[in-house]
């Protein structure tokens, strides 16, 4: 016997084909540097943005306003971000 238990019904542009052109999660963290430095030691590689305003220092880290950010991608290659909370 099966059942049916929910229903996922999506619309508009999303694909479940390909990766997301946006960052998907964040996840916040108490201190970004250290957060950053502690997943690169596991290999994790973060974006680096030079255009407009969207700018990365070496460190894949956006400073330019708002909280600190960096982002990075999963094996899929959805955008994910490690994000400063702000105390």
């Amino acid at each position: 016997m099966c059942r049916r238990y929910a229903t996922l019904s999506l619309e508009g542009d999303l694909a479940l084909d390909r990766p997301a052109t946006f960052t998907i999660l964040n996840f916040p963290v108490a201190n970004i540097e250290q957060a950053v430095d502690d997943l690169a030691r596991y290999g994790v590689q973060f974006e680096s943005y030079h255009e407009g305003d969207l700018v990365t220092d070496e460190k894949g880290i956006f400073r330019g306003g708002g909280p600190k950010i960096a982002w990075f991608k999963d094996p899929a290659g959805n955008l994910l971000s490690v994000l400063e909370q702000e105390e």
